[in-house]
This record gives C-alpha cells, sequence and structure tokens, in this order.
C-alpha cells in the first residue's frame, strides 16, 4: 500500500491518519452510495466503528450524515461533526427520545451491548431487543441495516469454510441468544411493514485499538499465554468492514436478508500468534488446547456482492504490531475472542 490511497506501508503516525484510512471509501461505494436516495441515519454511532462508519458513510454519499449517540467520549461528537456529519445526542432506551430523531430514507442501527452482558443481563436484553423494537417501529418503511454478530451460529468444523447465511443459528450464551432476539425483531417488523432490512453478521473486524490481533499482541508483549480453546477465527481490517457494511444498504430486503461480513478463509490462532511474535521478538506462550469446532463465517455472498477486501490480513496484522508497540491508545476492551460458553 502507498500514502496515496491513505494507507501507509508502514504504519499510522496519529489517530487522526488512522480514522482517515479506516473511513477511506471504495470507489464502488463512492459509486453506489451517492447514488442513495435520501438522508443517511446512525444510530449508537459512539461506538467502536460508529465514527468511522458514519465518517465513510458522509464521504461516499455526499448526503446528510447523522449520527446519534450519548456520545460519552470526550471529543468524539466534535470529530465527528468536523468530518461532516450532524449529530444527536439521544438515549435510545427513551422511548421518548425517538420524537426528537429526523426522519430518514436510510438507517444504519449499531447499538447493542456485549461487554459485561453476563452481569447485567437485564440491560443487555433491553439494549439488544426492545432497543431493535422501538427503532423498527419508529422507521417502518425505511431501508435498514442492523448490526448483528456471528456469535449467533453454531459451532463449525474448523476445515470447512464456516457457517454460511443458510445455516440456523443455534446461539450460545445470554448475549448471542439477545443479539438472535434483536435479528427476530427487525425481521417481524420487516414482515409487517415491508421494511428492507439486511442483518449484518460479523466477525471480526480488527484496527490498531480494538481486536483480535491487539489483544494477542499485547497477550505476547506482557508474556502472558494465549488461550487456544477457540483455535480457528475470522479476521477483516475494520476500514473494509465499514466499506461493505455501507455499500450492503443495497441488499436490504422484505423479507429481512442476511449478509455475513468476515475475512475470507479461516485463521488459526496459533500461527497468527506465532507471525506476531516473530513481528514482536517474542516466542508466544499457549494454553488450553485447539478443538475440531469453532465460530466461523462464510463471508463468500459478500465477497461475491463487493470484491475481496482491500487489505490483506499480513498488512493489517503489521499495521496494529506498529500501533501496539508504540504504545499508542487502545481501547482497552479485550475481544473474548476465546470464550467458548458464551459469557462476556
Amino acid at each position: 500500500m502507498t500514502e496515496s490511497d491513505g494507507r501507509p506501508g508502514s504504519g499510522f503516525a496519529s489517530e487522526a491518519q488512522l480514522e482517515d484510512a479506516l473511513s477511506e471509501p471504495s470507489a464502488a461505494a463512492r459509486r453506489e452510495l451517492s447514488a442513495l436516495q435520501g438522508d443517511i441515519l446512525v444510530l449508537g454511532a459512539g461506538g467502536k466503528m460508529g465514527p468511522t462508519l458514519s465518517r465513510l458513510l458522509a464521504r461516499a454519499s455526499g448526503r446528510t450524515v447523522t449520527a446519534v449517540s450519548r456520545f460519552s467520549e470526550p471529543g468524539l461528537e466534535h470529530r465527528l461533526q468536523e468530518s461532516g456529519a450532524r449529530t444527536l445526542s439521544a438515549d435510545l432506551l427513551e422511548r421518548g427520545s425517538y420524537e426528537g430523531l429526523p426522519d430518514a430514507a436510510n438507517v444504519f442501527f449499531l447499538a447493542g451491548m456485549k461487554f459485561g452482558s453476563s452481569s447485567r443481563e437485564g440491560l443487555t436484553w433491553a439494549m439488544n431487543v426492545y432497543v431493535p423494537a422501538l427503532v423498527a417501529e419508529r422507521y417502518a418503511g425505511s431501508r435498514i441495516v442492523v448490526f448483528s454478530t456471528g456469535n449467533v451460529y453454531p459451532f463449525v468444523p474448523v476445515d470447512g469454510p464456516g457457517a454460511d447465511e443458510n445455516v440456523p443459528p443455534e446461539p450460545v450464551g445470554e448475549y448471542a441468544q439477545s443479539c438472535l432476539g434483536r435479528e427476530r425483531i427487525f425481521q417481524y417488523f420487516s414482515g409487517r411493514a415491508g421494511t428492507p432490512v439486511i442483518l449484518i453478521r460479523l466477525n471480526y473486524a480488527n484496527e490498531p485499538r480494538y481486536g483480535i490481533v491487539v489483544d494477542l499482541v499485547q497477550k505476547i508483549l506482557a508474556g502472558e499465554p494465549i488461550d487456544l480453546s477457540m483455535g480457528h477465527i475470522n479476521l477483516i481490517w475494520q476500514g473494509d468492514a465499514n466499506d461493505y457494511v455501507a455499500r450492503a444498504i443495497a441488499l436490504a430486503a422484505s423479507p429481512a436478508s442476511v449478509l455475513n461480513v468476515a475475512g475470507p478463509g479461516v485463521v488459526r490462532v496459533r500461527e497468527l500468534a506465532e507471525r506476531i511474535g516473530a513481528l514482536v521478538g517474542r516466542k508466544p506462550r499457549f494454553t488450553g488446547v485447539e478443538q475440531a469446532t469453532a465460530l466461523l463465517s462464510d463471508s463468500g455472498r459478500c465477497i461475491r456482492s463487493f470484491g475481496p477486501p482491500r487489505v490483506e490480513l499480513e498488512q493489517m496484522v503489521r499495521w496494529i504490531v506498529d500501533w501496539v508497540r508504540r504504545g499508542e491508545r487502545t481501547l482497552k476492551k479485550p475481544t473474548g475472542f476465546q470464550v467458548r460458553d458464551g459469557r462476556f
């Protein structure tokens, strides 16, 4: 990669440069989103992907993008405004807040809860099921892109391609069950009101501040053992995930459709850790035993629809290793990718 396409070959000098790269739309995204009819609303824009997805949507579409969040992170609202997005502060758990939200032909729903879900089950179900009902009711008739997760799938053999969109869900644990609940709510309203919906089953997006690669780099640098219980994973650069999610609005349909967003192929955790170890000059330590099954998604439909990712695994790993080794800011939220009992 070169400086001319917004992705430096060696690493990112600042968060501003990183966020610029994560929000850089592909030529296809610019073409497709510039032809989109109506304004764009991003609900839950303050999370891990919300800020850069909102910015990508604004850059690609040239339309009004309204980013909605409680904006608890200092400076985030200002950064979004600088990127061309309009911002609104709202608590999506409050029914009355929806009266102040603008109408929008195109809605990207990112709100949800994962971390701490095992100790706050009531809030988890409220965020992942009750809020979707409020959103689906308020925006009946809009095109809606809904963030979900590959955690709704059953464990599948690691020597196969992963679960495709036709595999029936078998969520393990309350977090994954509540995420399936989110999907079912949107499916119900899609059928009842004819709302075009696309459910995005994502795993796992990575960037230098958050993701499985960050987890592994930090453990190797600290000399901590890496659990191989979930020994095989999917990985995708967050910039590519943003681009796919933005373009997925073209696949919204009634009844609701499903799209896996994941990197191509299956990555073995042991081999990934050993590659990272070689880059940082530390030999990784391991614990646990690789299992014959894992949470894996087949991204074939996504890649057939939108083409292969722009950033390959090796480049992504190098960027993240460089960032973490330099001690740059991370989100300090371990992914819990190794969890097999569904408790996050």
